[in-house]
């Protein structure tokens, strides 16, 4: 198994042989996109230009991947097929079919397993251990510090962008760890300032002052509650073209702090904000938001999250934003037992 850093991973394809299978696994969606966007456009360079989507979920069958694998369409000789594990865990079917695809060393298939965040105990398991022999691994993490800034810094260089080090510390804490935030603000200002060098000043009026509405402005409304605000500001993102994405992210990462902060009082009795990343402007909302729900209500939320996020990855939700809004409501909470997400 080779481990790629997802920062390199376009490097590593342009300087080696493409691999056979590609392990994709983590929390982080910007990366995750930059990675396995990469990795199309260099499987469609190699000739691979069949690609099938795999979605395991309630209604998915192994066979189909069995079937992926053998049937080649008319038009291409190469597959390229991209197999969404949300969990990591194929389960005992799903761990069988895969250990069989490893051992198979069918040519001319390429294979992309990507998903969430994985532990050891999925590291360590016979059917990953299989397909690692041959594969690329590239762990996806949450970017901090030196990282979260080196990241900013290479993708305004890809844009022609000159940010000083204080635009940049600024850009990092306006957007929190939202990579795919980040980029899009990025490219406003590359599409305000070209090839220009960017005092703070300006770049505080381009990506503050320009919106009204924001992101960050949505789920301060959903953490202390304010439903009707919040889907105005829902509304606003939508006529704004704003990638939902984004605000789906957003929602998750919420989710994971409050589940976060009950952990702790659980086990400790209080809560350490900072460790949690939530700054002190902000604490006050966290506190309003877990009066408000409670654990269970959190986990019931998690699980949706998940199948939202499903759904959206599948390209088949025809109201996006609507369904925003139906997830937003399980914040405040309302009583949505019987609506669908779907």
């Amino acid at each position: 198994m080779i481990q790629v850093n997802p920062q390199q991973f376009t490097q590593q394809l342009q300087r080696d042989t493409l691999p056979p299978i590609v392990l994709v696994f983590g929390d982080e969606p910007q990366q995750k996109l930059d990675v396995i966007d990469a990795l199309r456009k260099q499987a469609i360079a190699n000739g691979f230009t069949e690609r099938q989507q795999l979605n395991v979920d309630s209604d998915f069958s192994w066979h189909q991947l069995t079937e992926a694998t053998q049937t080649m369409s008319l038009f291409a000789d190469k597959q390229y097929i991209e197999l969404y594990l949300p969990t990591g865990k194929p389960g005992t079917q799903g761990a069988k079919a895969l250990s069989e695809f490893a051992a198979s060393n069918i040519q001319d298939v390429v294979l992309l397993v990507h998903g969430g965040q994985i532990g050891k105990d999925v590291k360590n398991a016979k059917w990953f251990k299989l397909l690692s022999q041959n594969a690329w691994f590239c762990p996806i993490y949450e970017l901090k510090g030196r990282q979260l800034h080196g990241w900013i810094q290479n993708k305004a260089a890809e844009l022609r962008l000159r940010l000083s080090t204080e635009v940049i510390s600024f850009v990092a804490d306006m957007s929190e760890g939202n990579l795919l935030a980040t980029r899009q603000e990025l490219e406003k200002l590359a599409l305000i300032y070209s090839e220009e060098t960017i005092d703070l000043e300006r770049v505080q009026r381009a990506l503050v002052d320009q919106s009204r509405f924001n992101v960050f402005q949505f789920i301060d409304e959903v953490l202390e509650g304010n439903i009707q605000k919040a889907v105005k500001i829902l509304l606003r993102l939508e006529s704004e073209g704003v990638e939902p994405n984004i605000i789906l992210w957003s929602l998750i990462n919420e989710n994971r702090k409050l589940l976060a902060c009950k952990s702790q009082l659980q086990q400790h009795g209080k809560i350490n904000f900072m460790a949690l990343r939530i700054w002190q402007t902000k604490q006050s909302m966290y506190q309003n938001a877990l009066r408000r729900l409670d654990i269970l209500t959190l986990e019931n939320m998690q699980r949706d999250l998940m199948q939202a996020d499903s759904l959206l990855k599948s390209e088949t939700q025809q109201k996006p934003f609507v369904l925003l809004s139906h997830l937003a409501m399980l914040f405040m909470p309302l009583s949505l037992d019987k609506l669908r997400l779907s």
